[in-house]
């Protein structure tokens, strides 16, 4: 099992960069970091109760579901988190603003499948490995992207986390054998041997090669011809 500074009491996944900054400042994904040796108890995620949820955005509407986390771990020393990993299944993605029934249901699945999107085909996992936790501090605060204004503009990365954050987690995402370091704010608990953490935020799709749509291309953005980059992401894993 690879490292992770004892710097806070857990971590999780996500994306605002790492390596460029203090706890508040919003930066991009960086360069993947190394992740040196955890210590402590190893505790297994709980794939039936953790799973990661994404919601995307087009002028015209929005669609949103999640991935189901399969395999994963977290290190434990006392009452510090020191090291963890997830994987979740790109292949086991569900669609959860339409019934499968529906024939469009299929259409979006296959697409989003496709190398237009998480090349599912060639990548059908993707990966969060921890680097590093810092506490969330009293007078840290997240700060939101200016997005083009539609009738779907994407949520807010203030929005998207529910509750009070207790830590900034940093780690590797791996995604369509991209791998890039981000930075969010986590609730975490540690409680009778179990670790529970909840984080949302936004990310740029484009940083892993999910390129379909590109807002940055579109010739005019008022006539609806390009999807927003912007990606909302929202984990809840629990381990023990």
């Amino acid at each position: 099992m690879k490292l992770v500074q004892k710097t806070g009491l857990f971590i999780a996944a996500a994306l605002i960069a790492v390596s460029c900054g203090k706890p508040g400042d919003t930066v991009e994904a960086t360069d993947a970091v190394e992740v040196g040796e955890a210590s402590g108890t190893t505790l297994t995620i709980d794939a039936a109760t953790s799973k990661v949820d994404w919601r995307g955005y087009k002028p015209a509407g929005q669609h949103w579901g999640f991935i189901p986390v399969t395999t994963g771990e977290l290190m434990v020393d006392g009452e510090t988190i020191t090291g963890g990993k997830f994987v979740f299944d790109i292949t086991g993605l569900k669609i959860e603003d339409m019934e499968e029934s529906n024939e469009n249901y299929g259409k979006l699945w296959g697409h989003l499948q496709s190398a237009d999107f998480f090349d599912a085909e060639n990548h059908p996992e993707a990966m969060f490995e921890v680097t590093s936790i810092e506490v969330y501090g009293s007078s840290d605060e997240i700060e939101d992207k200016e997005e083009f204004k539609t009738d779907f503009t994407p949520k807010k990365d203030s929005e998207l986390i529910e509750g009070t954050p207790t830590h900034w987690i940093s780690g590797n995402l791996t995604m369509r054998g991209t791998s890039k370091n981000i930075k969010f704010p986590a609730i975490v608990s540690i409680a009778d041997g179990t670790v529970s953490a909840q984080a949302g935020f936004n990310i740029d799709r484009t940083n892993w090669g999910l390129m379909y749509g590109d807002e940055s291309t579109a010739v005019d953005k008022a006539k609806d011809q390009f999807i927003y980059n912007t990606v909302s992401v929202k984990f809840d894993i629990k381990a023990n």
